[in-house]
């Protein structure tokens, strides 16, 4: 019998997030840059078992286990491709938290299509394995190589990779869950409407941190305003990382509530994380590197 299998299904953060406009079919047009986090969730795979998932950690008692969990739903989609397709019991380490803006759903359905293409011996761009991630969720198929780079369309459409430098980051969130429809909705554009804002900058491969940094300045994330209309308390977790010495940028991941602040170095961000978990004892604050 093969036994379990393992794989870390990171943060994934949108350093951008522009809205280009809404799609006839209701979906929204977005042009994003996204890193993924050094933290995260992990999830294992035992063969032989049947299709399930049981859910630890500190977010379980937010992520269920019912058959909406996308883990659940990825592994569904690609059976329904591959007939015959080998599974197991997924079990799933939940750190991150839920409704936050991090993609955790994305990345842990990701990881269980990763998982159950390594025990099935599927190649990483099988046609059958990105079709089931785009059937998981709009941003499962950025999740499933965990690679820097520009996300488009309503999320299916991926960029070439991006070797950008590490940037040195803290991730905060109040633990106030955000609804991602609600703040869609909250832009208030009509199906074929197009959104009246600047572009997105160009993001260059093999960038310095410098010029990243300012290129970065230079984007937005279009869902901020509404999110903090909705959950006001964003702003203030904006402010406390925009307070904090050698902050260089700071903008919410997603739809929210999570913001990130970047900085120089690790140890600046992992002070700021110290600073940051003092101040604000019952909010969620992680240092991590983005790449």
């Amino acid at each position: 019998m093969t036994g379990p299998l393992t794989t870390r299904a990171p943060a994934k953060v949108n350093l951008t997030l522009h809205i280009v406009g809404r799609r006839t079919d209701g979906y929204h047009e977005l042009e994003s840059l996204v890193a993924f986090a050094g933290i995260g969730d992990t999830l294992s795979l035992v063969p032989g078992e049947p299709l399930s998932l049981s859910v630890s950690g500190p977010g379980a008692p937010q992520a269920g286990e019912d058959r909406d969990n996308l883990v659940l739903r990825a592994a569904r989609a690609l059976r329904e491709r591959l007939p015959g397709l080998r599974a197991g019991a997924f079990q799933l380490v939940k750190r991150l938290p839920v409704a936050a803006g991090l993609g955790g759903g994305s990345s842990d359905a990701a990881a269980a299509l990763r998982l159950l293409a390594r025990l099935n011996g599927l190649r990483p761009g099988d046609p059958a394995l990105v079709e089931a991630a785009r059937a998981a969720g709009a941003d499962v198929p950025v999740c499933l190589e965990r690679r820097t780079r520009m996300m488009r369309g309503a999320g299916e459409v991926l960029g070439p990779r991006l070797k950008l430098p590490p940037l040195s980051a803290v991730l905060l969130n109040p633990r106030v869950p955000i609804a991602t429809p609600a703040i869609f909705q909250a832009l208030g554009l009509e199906p074929g409407e197009g959104a009246e804002a600047p572009p997105h900058p160009e993001i260059r491969a093999a960038t310095g941190r410098a010029e990243l940094l300012s290129t970065l300045r230079e984007a937005r994330n279009d869902l901020e305003p509404a999110a903090v209309e909705l959950a006001p308390v964003i702003r203030e977790a904006l402010a406390l990382l925009r307070g904090i010495e050698g902050c260089r940028l700071a903008r919410m991941s997603g739809s929210g509530a999570t913001v990130f602040g970047l900085f120089d170095k690790s140890d600046a961000s992992a002070l700021a994380a110290k600073m940051l978990g003092r101040a604000r004892p019952g909010w969620w604050v992680k240092a991590t590197e983005l790449g």
